[in-house]
This record gives C-alpha cells, sequence and structure tokens, in this order.
C-alpha cells in the first residue's frame, strides 16, 4: 500500500491566520503522514462569475511557498477551469483524494463545498470518506472571535487599513510586480522612487502613503510608499504604487522583480499647493516611516 497522507483543501488566499489554524492541525495529527495543501487556480469565481472575482492577496507563488513554510510537506494545485468544475462530488473524491492523493485523512474549513454546482459539502465528504477509508477532520477558522477570511482581509487592504490586515495575516500585505519607468519625478526632486509594474489581479491598497518595506532580489530597505495618481503634478495618470527605499543613493532597480510590503498607514493623498509644501511632507512623511520601520 502506498504512503498515505493528510490532505488539507482550499483555496489558501493570504495563508492567513485561519488557514495556519489547519496547517497547524495537520502537523498535530500528521503522526509521520505526509502532509499536502490542495489549492486551485485561478480563484473558482474565475470560472463562475469573472465580473466578481476577487484580486489575489498572495501570487500563486507566494502562496506555495507560503504554505510550506508553515508546514505543508507538499502542495498539489488544481487548475480550475469548467472541465475540473463539472466534476461530480464522488468523482472529485475518488480521483483527486483517493486515487491521487492517497488521502487517509482529510483537513477543510466548515463551511467547504466541493463537485459539480458545489453539491458536496462536509456531511457528503464524511459519508464518502466511510466508503473510502478516511476520516474528515471539520476545523473553524477562527483566531479570537471573528472568522478570519480572505474577503475580509481583502476588504481592509482595499480599505487601506494595513495594520489590522497584517495582524489577520500574521505578516504585512506585499505586491509582487517588476519595476518599470514612471515619470522620473521623484528622481527629479530627490526621492528616486521604484515603480512597481506587473501587479494586475493583486490587491492593491487605498491611494495614501504608507511605510513599509522594499524588497529587490537580496535587498531589503525600509520604505515610504505612494499610491495614487500624484494629484500635485498636472495631467491625468493611473495609479501608481511606488517606494522610496529611505536613505539609499544611486539605485538602479528597472526591470527588476520587487515587492513591496505594508506595514503603516500614514495618509491619505493630498494635493499641495506646490512642489515645497509637498517637500515639506515628504520629509516627514520619510522620518515617520523610518522611525516605524526602525521598531
Amino acid at each position: 500500500m502506498s504512503e498515505t497522507s493528510v490532505v488539507l483543501i482550499g483555496v489558501f488566499d493570504g495563508v492567513h491566520k485561519g488557514h495556519q489554524l489547519l496547517l497547524n492541525r495537520a502537523k498535530e495529527i500528521a503522526d509521520g503522514r505526509s502532509i499536502i495543501a490542495l489549492t486551485f487556480d485561478p480563484h473558482p469565481t474565475t470560472v463562475f462569475a469573472p465580473d466578481r472575482a476577487p484580486t489575489m492577496l498572495t501570487t500563486l507563488a507566494d502562496r506555495v511557498e507560503l504554505l510550506k513554510i508553515h508546514n505543508a510537506d507538499q502542495v498539489a494545485v488544481m487548475k480550475f477551469n469548467e472541465k475540473f468544475a463539472a466534476m461530480s462530488p464522488e468523482d472529485f473524491v475518488a480521483t483527486v483524494l483517493v486515487s491521487q492523493l492517497h488521502a487517509s485523512t482529510v483537513i477543510v474549513g466548515k463551511n467547504f463545498t466541493y463537485g459539480h454546482k458545489a453539491a458536496g459539502n462536509v456531511d457528503s465528504l464524511i459519508e464518502s470518506g466511510i466508503a473510502h477509508n478516511f476520516t474528515v477532520d471539520v476545523q473553524e477558522l477562527k483566531a479570537d472571535t471573528e472568522v478570519i477570511s480572505s474577503s475580509r482581509i481583502r476588504k481592509l487592504v482595499i480599505e487601506g487599513k494595513v495594520e489590522e490586515a497584517r495582524e489577520l495575516l500574521s505578516r504585512p500585505h506585499r505586491l509582487d510586480g517588476v519595476v518599470v519607468h514612471g515619470e522620473k519625478r521623484g528622481r527629479e526632486i530627490g526621492y528616486p522612487t521604484a515603480n512597481l509594474g506587473k501587479i494586475d489581479g493583486q490587491t492593491i491598497p487605498a491611494d495614501g502613503v504608507y511605510a513599509g518595506w522594499l524588497t529587490v532580489g537580496i535587498n531589503f530597505w525600509p520604505a515610504a510608499i505612494s499610491i495614487g495618481t500624484n494629484p500635485t503634478f498636472e495631467g491625468e495618470r493611473g495609479r501608481q504604487v511606488e517606494a522610496y527605499a529611505l536613505d539609499q543613493q544611486g539605485l538602479d532597480l528597472y526591470d527588476k522583480n520587487a515587492s513591496i510590503e505594508f506595514g503603516w498607514y500614514l495618509r491619505p493623498t493630498l494635493k499641495f499647493d506646490g512642489l515645497d509644501e509637498l517637500l515639506v511632507q515628504m520629509k516627514k512623511d520619510c522620518d515617520k516611516a523610518r522611525e516605524l520601520t526602525e521598531k
């Protein structure tokens, strides 16, 4: 008989504290068995209701890495498409959980549904477990008293409440992208910023100024971060996410992969009457960001 495994099932977007409870539970009961996190990509909503598909808290690569950091020995990524969505609950159990993953215990959140039209739920999974010889461990994704969900965290991030999001994620919310050419205005006024591009589909915090960190390769710098349309300057532009690495000179980061992590919200985006006022405020922002990131 092949080795059996403990399988956790979920989208696991954000690998937040609620998900970590499931992963810790798996570790507790694994007893030498392999722990496999089964996740789906893209998010199921993109197939069922594309217009309501949420932005993601983590890229797939980050999600896989975080699942492994939090106890998963392996991560199985299931392509979520029409064909997979049409699978009956029984087929999903027999083909995926039993034949492919050799599950002897399956851990799910209590609202778990699966199979065509989400016809399968915790009760049907328990019944299938009896037939296929695996047990089902149902957990509530709770830390404190409230249920922790990716949608709750997503809402906090979109509202700019990055400290609260950080608490529920157990780490700062981050965006992964590539440093692209902006308007070079920061460079002219003494605050050269890394403009983050290729962040489509990720959850971008509300417009405003934040303190956090910028990572490029092996470099990790405290940063002042701005999100918005730079209203002080003339002209129309899209929303930009840019980070100024505090006290760094002469960095050339163009076309490099970069991550921006959000530690604290400092202030809303303001339209200043002129450059002097803006520079005074930017110095204050940098001082505050320096103070917070040195804690």
